[in-house]
């Protein structure tokens, strides 16, 4: 089993930055590709980032490309997001995803584990 834990959610105004931690339980982080999704009010829940478990390939939805990075530690066994030039449309739960060994797929069905989210809310 693998458990996930966010944080870094918050509130800040539109143009600022945050940073989303996830930690993962386990030692086997280096296996994982993680995830990160968001779920607005009244939406499905959505791919935002991902990064491979072998090279770190990344990919993004193309709405943040340019504004949000994904990177991953694996000696701290954490991923973030980092979050930059945020508009109101990105305020949502953000959730962290991990499947072992697969592609860094945008597919919420490919994800096996996932954390409880973390809200971020961008004021306009």
């Amino acid at each position: 089993q693998v458990q996930l834990v966010e944080s870094g959610g918050g509130l800040v105004q539109a143009g600022g930055s945050l940073r989303l931690s996830c930690a993962t339980s386990g030692r086997t982080f280096s296996s994982l590709t993680m995830g990160w999704f968001r779920q607005a009010p009244g939406k499905e829940r959505e791919f935002v980032a991902a990064t491979r478990w072998s090279f770190g390939s990344t990919n993004y939805v193309d709405s943040v490309k340019g504004r949000f990075t994904i990177s991953r530690d694996n000696a701290k066994n954490t991923v973030y997001l980092q979050m930059n030039s945020l508009k109101p449309e990105d305020k949502a739960v953000y959730y962290c995803a991990a499947r072992y060994y697969g592609s860094n797929s945008d597919q919420l069905r490919d994800y096996e584990y996932w954390g409880q989210g973390t809200q971020v809310t961008v004021a306009s």
